[in-house]
């Protein structure tokens, strides 16, 4: 059997983080060419299993006319079966599209209560949220019926701690989830790909398109097959056009506002990729983030972040007769391995203030 995993496309998400030149409303037309090109795949090559791992869209922002425009996608895959299991942002709670929406005949939506699905070749078992946080995970509950079978897993939430040790997202244990006995296990809600090509079973595939600078490199889907012998092969098949990257400038040797600007409109920017600028070294003139970018050319060039410090020999400075030498004296003597970044921080804001 073969099949393709995807998690997190987060349909209608507000992206308000990219508020220049109204990218937001690019990328969730970037959101609709990348599941397109999902459906495409899976038509193309026949694909049986689709498997959809949470957060495919935002409950408190999705259009009804974006839930048609995936119904209608489902469609074109009549023979492919889809499976659903909700996420913590799109949970099957009472007036959501999950419970209210006519989906295709094709499209089954798991709930909170974990279900077993038989098909001819495999047994696909899966529980989603029906709220925005889920605290008691299932995996407890959990027990291979039919060993001799293909088993498949489908759920939504934090392995290991993940990123959520503040917040319960359905949490659960690599471990535990490997001694369970499934052949695969889809997951969804960590944004960063988590697969190997041989040897994994619990997969993340990462969310579809990157949603911002946090979520950098390619982004896509899992394809997988499993033969006969419960053999397992997996691929990560990329269908983000676009891609987020951070760079690095040092501006050291740069001693004016205006040389920067002509150095970064210089660079022969990547038309697919969205930058993050990150400004370090030593500063030779005052660096106001904002302003700069109002007069950056390239489009995809989103945020620039100040990251340099003052050209200061600071033991030098302590050395001084003058309230700014008695500060920086004072502040010095505080320094430890453990706060000495905030401990110079303070002395630049203070240098500058004075």
């Amino acid at each position: 059997m073969n099949f393709v995993h995807i998690a997190d496309m987060h349909f209608d998400v507000p992206f308000t983080t990219l508020n220049k030149n109204d990218l937001g409303n690019k990328r969730r037309l970037d959101q609709r060419e990348a599941f397109r090109k999902i459906i495409e795949y899976i038509k193309q090559n026949e694909i049986e299993y689709f498997f959809i791992c949470g957060d495919l869209y935002e409950h408190e922002y999705v259009k009804q006319s974006t839930i048609e425009f995936i119904n209608n996608q489902f469609k074109e895959i009549p023979s492919t079966k889809i499976y659903i299991v909700p996420g913590n942002h799109d949970p099957k709670i009472k007036d959501s599209y999950y419970s209210k929406f006519n989906w295709n005949d094709n499209v089954h939506i798991f709930d909170s209560e974990i279900e077993k699905i038989s098909e001819e070749d495999v047994d696909i078992y899966g529980y989603g949220f029906d709220n925005f946080y889920m605290k008691n995970t299932k995996i407890s509950e959990l027990k291979i019926e039919n060993p001799d079978k293909i088993n498949i897993l489908l759920t939504h939430g934090s392995i290991d701690g993940g990123y959520d040790e503040l917040r319960e997202y359905n949490p659960m244990k690599e471990q535990e989830l490997n001694q369970l006995n499934f052949n695969y296990i889809a997951l969804g809600h960590i944004h960063k790909p988590y697969y190997k090509e041989i040897g994994q079973k619990v997969i993340y595939p990462g969310s579809t398109i990157a949603l911002g600078f946090d979520e950098l490199g390619n982004h896509g889907m899992i394809v997988g097959n499993i033969d006969e012998s419960k053999k397992l092969e997996i691929a990560f098949v990329p269908v983000d056009k676009k891609e987020f990257e951070e760079i690095n400038f040092e501006v050291s040797e740069v001693l004016s506002k205006e040389e920067l600007i002509e150095i970064i409109n210089n660079q022969n920017w990547n038309e697919n990729h969205y930058y993050k600028i990150i400004l370090t070294g030593k500063r030779n003139f005052e660096i106001e983030p904002i302003e700069i970018l109002k007069y950056v050319t390239a489009n995809n060039i989103i945020k620039i972040k100040d990251e340099t410090k003052l050209p200061l020999d600071l033991e030098k400075i302590a050395k001084e007769e003058s309230l700014r030498g008695i500060f920086v004296k004072n502040l010095l003597a505080q320094k430890t391995s453990e706060n000495e970044e905030q401990i110079l921080r303070a002395i630049e804001l203070g240098l500058q203030a004075m």
